[in-house]
């Protein structure tokens, strides 16, 4: 079994069929999704997803891309989310992490020091709830990693969502306590630097995702959107790529996840 540790099921491609979608992850063996909302109000419609649905958990914050956007009024109703601020105990307890935050210059939709001030109050509210956070970086590694260098308290506590970064990069985010997650980018022809980091990460610091609707991977690439389902393409090419049985490589992740987002046990 696996676990989908980053995905946008909010967004009108999988929402609208949410139930079809998780019964399809159920039969393909990705028995649990986390799902990583972009701004507030995104998470109340994850929140949505998630009640009644005892498989899916959430990581909320406010993507880089709208950190421009970002004043006091949404970091005020993040935190409410993020508290679990009106919430049922058993809902509350699936909220698992604060993200995905972090650095995009590639696109740069928002100011560079804008986009500093949002991730670092990201990072403070992450040492303040004890929850774990899930980086985005985007031509942006080293002043992430330069800034998360900074929170101490957080080492252990970060995965690099959709990780690609070369491999002396890899050692910096692994010498900080960072995990890794890789998504179907690995299986993609021109991706030999990323497979090269993918060998690289210790078992124990390894995850998988999808990033559903998007990066549908090898061999079902024309699938859109993708789909949590899909996720067993990626893993059990990391699994070849590592020379990893299936099995081995599915028991590792899985466990990885459970242990890095807090997840209940019961079903390992």
């Amino acid at each position: 079994m696996l676990i989908d540790t980053h995905c946008h099921l909010t967004m009108s491609a999988l929402a609208a069929q949410a139930d079809d979608v998780l019964a399809r992850a159920r039969a393909a063996g990705v028995t649990r999704v986390i799902l990583v909302a972009v701004n507030p109000a995104d998470a109340q419609a994850a929140l949505h997803l998630l009640d009644g649905r005892p498989d899916l958990f959430l990581v909320a914050g406010i993507h880089p891309h709208e950190a421009g956007q970002c004043d006091a009024p949404m970091l005020d109703a993040l935190k409410a989310v993020l508290h679990g601020d009106g919430l049922a105990r058993a809902l509350k307890a699936r909220i698992v992490g604060v993200g995905e935050t972090g650095l995009d210059l590639h696109y740069s939709f928002a100011p560079p020091p804008r986009q500093e001030q949002v991730f670092e109050t990201h990072l403070a509210l992450a040492e303040e709830l004890g929850l774990p956070v899930v980086i985005h970086a985007r031509e942006s590694e080293a002043r992430v990693c330069d800034i998360l260098a900074g929170h101490p308290r957080l080492a252990g506590r970060v995965v690099w969502h959709c990780f690609s970064a070369d491999t002396p990069m890899t050692r910096r985010v692994l010498d900080l306590g960072g995990c890794c997650s890789f998504t179907g980018v690995v299986t993609f022809k021109n991706a030999d630097v990323i497979r090269a980091s993918a060998r690289l990460v210790p078992r124990d610091r390894i995850l998988v995702e999808t990033d559903a609707p998007y990066l549908s991977p090898a061999p079902v690439r024309k699938i859109r959107p993708n789909e949590p389902a899909l996720l067993v393409h990626t893993a059990r090419f990391l699994a070849d790529l590592r020379g990893e049985t299936f099995a081995e490589f599915a028991a590792a992740t899985t466990a990885n996840a459970v242990r890095f987002f807090g997840l209940p046990e019961d079903k390992l």
